[in-house]
């Protein structure tokens, strides 16, 4: 087996390095490889064009900034050895591998009740089969099972290389300046205390405005309305297409998203019977948008209007408060669409509808962002800091939206 170092031309990094041998015939694997038709940030490229980056990008600099976080806590002094070093940027590339089409705007809607994470970790234990047990201690560290805590943190914590990354490229990609962070500068304060990632003090500023980034990337990209409505359509999409296919209603499909709609599959499915696993890997952003151009000129006029609209972007208007909409307002409009759009109460509801989007830069109660004074004092950083919003960033943050086709609005 070569362990030829490859050298990878990274858009926000520049040139980066993956070194070892085993991920490398991780990228290499099919199953990866279909990260590259997945997109990172779902529809958003449908506000900002220029954000049509993928999951397979994410992936690999998430495990660049790993690599480099690794580099740093052995310069500190503590030890950690070439197997946990590879396996822990094995578990940083595959944590992704789960996510489906449109990454989480489809989260629970194509496959329901089984999060992304639980089929990434299928997903690992498949390919560690494969590959005759190399992954195992990924998957320890995947999992938290490792004795080395601090290692399962870079990838699954509140300031994992996952956020580190996704927030400095989502930034470039979008253009939208406010997600951009000092990835470097944070990296470089990172240090262990009690087998815990804490960030030493000088380090407390790049924390805050992490924290302040990701607050405001979340409500100017990752919720922005518009992306919303998009992800609502395409998410009405899928549950009229699943509808019609289980009322035996003739769609043109692939086989693999068939099984999907027809299937209701539990996680024991995914674990326990290969070929469902395959034909999930079989699915990514393309298949959809195909069929849903097909679908736009199907029989059914609530599908085919759905799908229309998607595909010319004739999104849905939309509107947000902090409080729930008024259910007169909601009825009234209900009626209109049914006499505008010539379509049934109940098919209305396809296209007018309301629901709410929640977000927290910061999870106080979940694991903690501390730092590391040079008195040895540990805070967390809404304790450490002294800018009054962090506070208010680890409040949930709720706002209720509806939606409904322009022609109808009352």
């Amino acid at each position: 087996m070569s362990t030829k170092i490859k050298i990878i031309n990274d858009p926000v990094y520049g040139f980066i390095n993956m070194p070892q041998a085993t991920n490398y015939r991780i990228v290499e694997h099919p199953w990866f490889q279909r990260l590259r038709q997945i997109r990172q940030l779902g529809l958003a490229f449908l506000v900002y064009p220029g954000a049509t980056h993928t999951r397979f990008q994410h992936v690999l600099g998430a495990n660049h900034l790993t690599n480099l976080a690794i580099n740093v806590i052995r310069s500190k002094g503590f030890f950690i050895n070439e197997d946990e070093a590879n396996a822990v940027c094995a578990a940083i590339l595959l944590h992704d591998i789960g996510h489906g089409p449109f990454s989480h705007a489809l989260e629970n809607v194509l496959i329901e009740n089984i999060k992304h994470e639980t089929i990434s970790e299928i997903f690992i234990e498949r390919i560690n089969k494969e590959f005759d047990g190399e992954l195992s201690l990924a998957i320890e560290i995947f999992k938290n099972q490792y004795k080395k805590n601090f290692l399962h943190q870079l990838i699954s914590s509140q300031l994992d290389m996952d956020r580190l990354d996704y927030l400095k490229r989502d930034s470039f990609f979008t253009g939208v300046s406010e997600g951009v962070i000092g990835s470097d500068r944070i990296i470089n304060m990172l240090n262990v205390i009690d087998d815990k990632l804490v960030v030493e003090e000088k380090g407390i500023y790049s924390i805050e405005k992490f924290l302040i980034a990701r607050r405001l990337m979340y409500w100017q990209v990752y919720l922005h309305k518009t992306v919303l409505a998009a992800e609502q359509m395409l998410i009405h999409i899928i549950k009229r297409a699943k509808e019609l296919i289980n009322n035996n209603y003739s769609l043109q499909m692939p086989p693999a998203l068939f099984n999907f709609f027809k299937n209701k599959y539990s996680e024991n499915d995914f674990r326990n019977e290969p070929e469902v696993l395959k034909q999930f890997a079989k699915l990514d952003d393309n298949d959809l948008l195909s069929y849903i151009k097909l679908w736009a000129d199907c029989n059914d006029e609530v599908l085919s209007q759905l799908c229309s609209r998607f595909v010319n972007r004739q999104l849905l208007k939309i509107e947000m408060q902090n409080s729930k909409f008024d259910e007169n307002k909601i009825e009234k409009y209900l009626n209109n669409a049914s006499k505008k759009l010539n379509i049934s109460k109940d098919d209305a509801k396809y296209f007018v509808f309301t629901d709410f989007a929640t977000n927290n830069a910061y999870n106080a109660t979940d694991d903690h962002i501390n730092i590391l004074f040079k008195s040895g004092e540990i805070k967390d950083i809404t304790d450490a800091s002294d800018m009054l919003n962090l506070q208010t960033l680890s409040k949930n943050v709720v706002k209720y939206f509806f939606c409904y086709p322009e022609e109808c609005r009352v």
